[in-house]
């Protein structure tokens, strides 16, 4: 299995590791999951019912070179523009923990596939 650099824009700066293309599909099919619950909750309000039935939470890892863990509660976001996913990288000399724009992520994950696939 090969693998090569992902690049995740953080909110100020960015962090690049070692990850495969068959991980990043699998990162784009939780996020896309995520994105689906974003847009439900949005729907909802939008309609003006009052409460809106909880989404279950993304929690997606991942244990390769590094280990990658990326969570977002979607009940807690007003849109998909808006959310913002923890993300926790932790190597064997370094540990990471930062927030970062769903949206961007989105986007990172987009640009590696089309760079690695």
């Amino acid at each position: 299995m090969s693998s090569s650099h992902l690049t995740l824009n953080l909110v100020e700066g960015s962090v690049s590791f070692n990850f495969s293309p068959t991980a990043a599909k699998e990162l784009k099919v939780e996020i896309n999951l995520l994105m689906e619950g974003l847009r439900a909750i949005t729907n909802h309000q939008s309609s003006g019912k009052i409460k809106a039935n909880p989404q279950p939470p993304m929690e997606y890892q991942h244990t390769g070179e590094v280990f990658l863990e990326i969570f977002c509660n979607p009940n807690i976001w007003s849109t998909p523009f808006a959310a913002k996913v923890l993300i926790t990288i932790r190597g064997t000399n370094i540990r990471l923990t930062t927030e970062a724009e769903l949206t961007r992520i989105v986007e990172d994950i987009n640009q590696y596939l089309e760079q690695n696939t």
